[in-house]
């Protein structure tokens, strides 16, 4: 697998892999533009025949600008039990701590367990803490059919770039 940022021209495969992996879906539109205007904190994982296999978006919060925001995580069926997304998360980590960024923030469903042992398992290797907080409740969400949307549990992480020992904040 090579990682690298992502192009324009990525955005209807990542509209795909979002589909089919059971993702809430942005329009193809969106994809193409977040390929374009936050490529360099976004990443994507191709396999041998270039095609990509998985992705990772996010952003620098524009009211938080030494904290990055991880939209989504997509990995590709064929491409699972890898450590694909720990290898992105981890190109992404590196890439903000050398932008000087302190913090990596995502959301998280409830049940989503595996998610949450990526980001407990980032924060520990990087000797850094995840703090979990509510943000969003279903009464944020539309409800689509009978089914309610799940609330997002907040995961902060960090800080970023401490020497061994240090207090953190």
């Amino acid at each position: 697998m090579r990682l690298a940022h992502p192009s324009p021209e990525d955005g209807p495969h990542m509209w795909r892999l979002a589909r089919e992996t059971g993702m809430d879906v942005n329009s193809p539109y969106a994809y193409a533009l977040w390929c374009r205007d936050f490529a360099t904190t976004s990443v994507v994982a191709r396999d041998g025949e270039g095609r990509v296999a998985a992705y990772v978006t996010g952003y620098v919060r524009p009211d938080s600008p030494d904290t990055y925001f991880l939209w989504q995580v997509a990995v590709d069926s064929a491409f699972r039990g890898q450590r694909l997304a720990r290898r992105m998360l981890d190109f992404i980590g590196d890439r903000i701590t050398d932008r000087g960024l302190r913090y990596l923030e995502a959301t998280v469903t409830p049940d989503n367990t595996a998610s949450r042992a990526l980001f407990a398992s980032f924060a520990r290797d990087r000797d850094t803490e995840a703090v979990w907080s509510p943000l969003l409740t279903g009464e944020h969400f539309p409800q689509e059919g009978d089914t309610p949307h799940e609330p997002e549990d907040l995961v902060r992480i960090g800080p970023f770039g401490q020497a061994p020992g240090q207090g953190r904040d």
